[in-house]
């Protein structure tokens, strides 16, 4: 009879290891809404507040004219944008133009008597190229100013909306290509090879399209695409050299760093002097900001400027080459152990 009563009671359901391990791993529903919140947060206030706090920050600008005429100008712009321009004065037009297309200058004012002009540079940044244009109808209620773009975007990109729009491709083929990479090839070596090789044929991919489909980049081909694949190169590099040493939290740091730092504040669609103020010197020294300006620099102003972000972005492709070179030491130091404990048998 015993027997029997046992035998109508239900067996309690088994809880394997595997079972209990798998409900200790999902954290609560509530604590999956507050992490999907804060990210969702995070990437507006990234994306969002450069572009909410955008407007001149000591923006390189020339006058040129008599000293008294000068002083009145910058006076006058000081009153109208507080802190926006850092004027230089320059002896003439001709001085005014050389400093544009070397790079030192976004733009200037001619304090001509007969009819003053404002010399622009839209390929230089359209966002400053604008408010200036902008400013020209203050110089002189009587007669307006004349404004001369010294050097304009192409005529089938007159907005630079392609070279902007380009930054976001930019960052994600590294972070792509690093993430693929480790997941689908096994060794370090081969991981490098296949970057680098990505590297050039991404660069050879977009600079064609902006260049020869869009007509967003002018000047060399062969310049830009090498600027681009630089960029890529010095990305993905570096992601996998961080993956290499730290595993996936490693991958994940610095694909947060080049997403949600480097392309909000690389300044491409405005200029690093119009994000707020220390966030645009910042964002020119990662990858993406400084492939913009090397880009503007060598697409539209002949390499004049290109100096110090082709430097960022080699010193960017050392870093991941030093990081993968860490990566292979760690990994040798795992391996060799292991043969030890576990000597051939002959």
């Amino acid at each position: 009879m015993s027997a029997q009563l046992t035998g109508h009671h239900e067996q309690a359901p088994e809880h394997t290891p595997e079972h209990a391990a798998d409900n200790r791993q999902r954290p609560p529903v509530v604590v999956i809404i507050t992490l999907l919140t804060a990210l969702l947060t995070v990437l507006l206030i990234a994306f969002a507040w450069p572009a909410a706090r955008s407007e001149p920050r000591d923006v390189p600008l020339a006058v040129a004219g008599p000293p008294q005429a000068v002083a009145q100008v910058e006076k006058g712009l000081e009153q109208a944008m507080p802190g926006g321009f850092e004027i230089t004065a320059v002896p003439d037009r001709a001085a005014a133009v050389q400093l544009i297309e070397d790079r030192d200058l976004y733009g200037a004012i001619v304090l001509d008597p007969q009819q003053p002009e404002v010399l622009t540079a839209s390929a230089g940044s359209p966002a400053v190229a604008q408010i200036l244009t902008q400013l020209s109808t203050r110089l002189s209620p009587e007669a307006p100013a004349k404004v001369t773009d010294v050097v304009p975007l192409p005529a089938d990109d007159p907005r630079g909306a392609g070279l902007a729009a380009g930054a976001l491709p930019l960052v994600l083929g590294g972070i792509i290509a690093a993430a693929l990479l480790t997941q689908l090839v096994k060794t370090g070596s081969r991981r490098m090879v296949g970057a680098i090789g990505f590297a050039i044929t991404g660069g050879l991919a977009l600079a064609a399209v902006l260049q020869f489909w869009l007509g967003s980049f002018e000047g060399s081909y062969w310049g830009n695409a090498g600027v681009i694949a630089l960029s890529i190169g010095a990305v993905s590099l570096t992601l996998l050299g961080l993956e290499w040493l730290f595993g996936r939290a490693g991958l994940a740091l610095g694909a947060a760093v080049m997403m949600l730092l480097g392309n909000p504040l690389s300044g491409l669609t405005s200029a690093p002097e119009m994000l707020p103020s220390g966030w645009g010197a910042l964002g020119q020294l990662l990858p993406p900001g400084a492939a913009g300006t090397a880009l503007r620099s060598v697409s539209f102003f002949d390499g004049a400027g290109a100096g110090r972000p082709l430097v960022v972005l080699g010193c960017w492709l050392a870093a991941g080459l030093v990081l993968c070179a860490l990566g292979a030491l760690k990994s040798q130091r795992v391996v060799h152990p292991r043969h030890e404990a576990n000597p051939a048998t002959v």
